[in-house]
Order: C-alpha cells, then structure tokens, then sequence
C-alpha cells in the first residue's frame, strides 16, 4: 500500500493524475523548482505523464522544461497518492506520484516553462520549503539513503 496524502473529499469527483519528480542532489544542494503562478511555491521538478508516455521519459522531459537540467542515472525512490486541487487546471486530482532520484549532469539554458525558476537549495531548507508533505517525506527518504549522504 503506498502513502496517501490530503483527504478525498465524499461525492467529489477526481481525475486521476500520474506524474514523475525528481529528487537532483549535487555539491550538498538539492535542485528545486520555483513555480511563481497560480500559487507561488517550492517543488520537487516534475509533473504529469502524457498518455501513452512512460514514467522515465516523462521525468527526463519535465525535468528539463522546468529546471534546464539534463539528468542521469535516474533511481525509483518510491511512490505516493495525493487527493489535491490543481488551480492551474481547474482539476481535482488524485495525483499517483513517482519520486525518482537522479543526478543533474548537464544545464542547458534556463526553464522553458513559463513561470519556473531553478534554484539551488540546501538540504534541511529545501525540506521545509516544499509545498506538499509526500515530496517532503520523500525527500527525508532520501536523506535516509546511505547513498544520499
């Protein structure tokens, strides 16, 4: 059974929502993307797989758009549900979230999704300042990790 978050509220319909994220370690900061609309807020990059695309080109590509970094050697982490509201879609979802960790190995340019910023954050800060309490406890996984040290 993989961890739930936020709770579903009774008769309200949800779309289901699968995405990739990726936890971006390097040089003891971890990679963060800052989203400025609808609602200004620190998140893990990553988002929404495309119907007929797989998780892992998912990542590579989201990962791209909203950070400018190329990623390699791309490790499952785990997997969460969360029942949220996506204003920027005007959808309740039930997002099925797989947290990957992987390493940032190239920038190309800055975020090509409108209103990203990439920035660079300590470990410990970057956990408080996620927005969403599933990317938080992934990210404290992670740290759990011998490799992650």
């Amino acid at each position: 059974m993989i961890p739930v978050y936020g709770h579903p509220q009774k008769g309200r319909r949800y779309r289901l929502r699968p995405g990739a994220y990726a936890i971006l370690p390097r040089d003891g900061a971890l990679l963060l993307t800052h989203q400025s609309a609808p609602r200004p807020e620190f998140q893990l990059p990553g988002g929404g797989i495309d119907p007929h695309e797989s998780p892992l080109p998912a990542l590579h590509r989201e990962v791209m758009e909203e950070t400018g970094w190329r990623i390699a050697a791309p490790r499952h982490l785990g997997t969460f549900r969360m029942f949220t509201f996506m204003p920027e879609y005007d959808l309740w979802a039930e997002k099925i979230c797989h947290v990957f960790i992987a390493r940032p190995v190239l920038r190309l340019g800055p975020p090509g999704e409108p209103g990203h910023s990439a920035l660079w954050v300590a470990p410990e800060p970057a956990v408080s300042l996620l927005a969403d309490e599933g990317n938080r406890d992934m990210v404290r996984a992670a740290f759990a990790r011998p490799h992650f040290a």
